[in-house]
């Protein structure tokens, strides 16, 4: 998955959604060590301490542990990685609709396009 990063959003934000997908998606499963800091911030392209604010914050969500001689590692709390995966989907969706409201589209119209985008795949 790249790092798009853009200016729209603080950079320590836009670092911590793309760690928090990797997690749902399973690329860092549950219990595995995730890269260091260094490494990540290296292949983002970001100051390391501007990776280190995205994993404390991570930390503080507990989606990610600090193991004292380990370095960082993925919950195993499945239901927390599920709540997770639920609240970004959320986010999406509402600001799929946010989008498409300032295009004058009301819900129906909404749902209409979507159940015809559906039949298109």
């Amino acid at each position: 998955m790249a790092w798009n990063l853009n200016s729209d959003r603080p950079i320590y934000a836009q670092i911590l959604e793309v760690i928090q997908i990797r997690i749902i998606a399973g690329v860092y499963k549950p219990g595995e060590k995730i890269p260091s800091v260094r490494e990540l911030a290296a292949e983002a392209g970001v100051n390391p301490n501007t990776m280190q604010k995205a994993l404390t914050e991570l930390e503080r969500s507990r989606l990610v542990m600090s193991v004292r001689t380990s370095g960082r590692m993925v919950t195993e709390d499945m239901e927390m990685i599920r709540q997770t995966r639920e609240h970004l989907a959320r986010e999406q969706v509402q600001e799929f609709i946010n989008r498409m409201k300032k295009l004058g589209f009301s819900r129906a119209e909404v749902l209409k396009l979507l159940e015809q985008e559906e039949g298109h795949e």
